[in-house]
């Protein structure tokens, strides 16, 4: 894609973070080039094809483009430029508005939302990113676009309209989630054996935040799946109108995140077994625990109730009732023998 702070015209893909990129897309080939950013509006008005503006950051040059160019509903640009911390659908008319997220795992198991939102016109694509957290690389946010605009300038995809890009773009989402999931199958995999082996015994508490870790990147990704999967049924109805072609693709997208749904609350179920399982044999040590420590406390509350009563009376300092000693010594030493056998009767021990 050439454009103003563009890559070079060699290079495939999305340009630089900086600025936006532009793509012309043959309606009758779906073949891709790059177009100078002044050429959009031109661009629109042929019939011959449609245009993929990619907007890595929304500037006021972005939004002059949006509003001026593309003629976008102020709210359209409003809701590009602000957070959405869910899966969003509008559709204005001729246009559709669809925000959605993928996760990025980030320190101390924080997960991040990147969100990719897109408005898809009957001959335009606009697909802008963030807003982004300091602490993730822009670079990051584009994997997707950037996948895309790779594939469509080799001529490995093929996109005669707009909804057809959009379904490759989503499609790869669905891909990077199921790897996701994937990898997190792997890794609870690994500390279901730890837990079977009894290998981390020695800190519970780490052992845990691991489980809990794993868990918390599984639930962000079956929210994701479960709100992208509401965002396109609501998204095939509403192309109905426009044929069963756009109808179809989108659909398939709504199967791709209904199946990583179902597929993401089944490994975590089976996490939350082997969490069950863990926390279980931990309680009913701790259990055990508890129950001897009340055995000694039992044992030891005779005798040390005696002591404390007889004490003083027994052994003082200027001197010492050596029969009457020998006797409590007897009797606390038989109390306690009798409380131990009547625990152990008992099976506390």
């Amino acid at each position: 894609m050439a454009s103003r702070g563009a890559a070079p015209a060699g290079t495939l893909g999305l340009g630089t973070v900086a600025g936006y990129d532009v793509l012309w897309i043959e309606a009758k080939t779906g073949l891709a080039s790059r177009v100078e950013s002044a050429e959009v509006a031109a661009l629109l008005a042929r019939d011959d094809g449609w245009v993929w503006v990619d907007i890595p950051e929304l500037g006021p040059d972005e939004r002059s483009l949006l509003l001026d160019v593309f003629q976008l509903h102020p709210r359209a640009v409003d809701d590009c430029a602000e957070r959405n911390h869910v899966a969003r659908l509008h559709y204005y008319r001729s246009y559709l508005f669809m925000a959605l997220h993928r996760p990025l795992s980030g320190a101390s198991g924080h997960v991040h939302y990147l969100e990719l939102d897109q408005i898809v016109g009957p001959n335009f694509l606009i697909t802008t990113h963030g807003p982004r957290s300091e602490l993730v690389p822009a670079d990051t946010m584009l994997v997707e676009t950037r996948d895309v605009a790779d594939r469509l300038l080799r001529g490995r995809l093929v996109a005669r309209r707009p909804v057809a890009l959009t379904y490759a773009i989503v499609s790869t989402i669905t891909n990077t989630l199921e790897r996701i999931v994937n990898m997190s199958a792997s890794d609870i995999g690994l500390l279901e054996k730890r837990v079977m082996t009894q290998a981390d015994e020695e800190n519970p508490q780490r052992f845990l935040d691991e489980l809990f870790t794993v868990r918390h990147l599984l639930l962000t990704v079956h929210t994701m799946a479960a709100q992208s999967t509401e965002v396109l049924i609501r998204a095939c109805h509403l192309m109905s109108a426009h044929g069963k072609g756009h109808q179809r693709l989108l659909s398939d997208l709504k199967d791709q995140y209904a199946r990583l749904e179902r597929i993401t609350h089944a490994q975590m179920e089976f996490l939350h077994g082997v969490t069950d399982f863990y926390r279980a044999r931990t309680d009913t040590r701790m259990t055990i625990a508890a129950e001897r420590l009340a055995v000694i406390a039992a044992v030891t509350l005779p005798v040390t109730a005696i002591s404390s009563v007889m004490g003083m009376n027994v052994i003082v300092n200027a001197d010492t009732h050596w029969g009457l000693l020998a006797v409590l010594l007897v009797v606390m030493i038989a109390l306690s023998t009798w409380l131990l056998r009547w625990a152990h009767r008992q099976g506390w021990w």
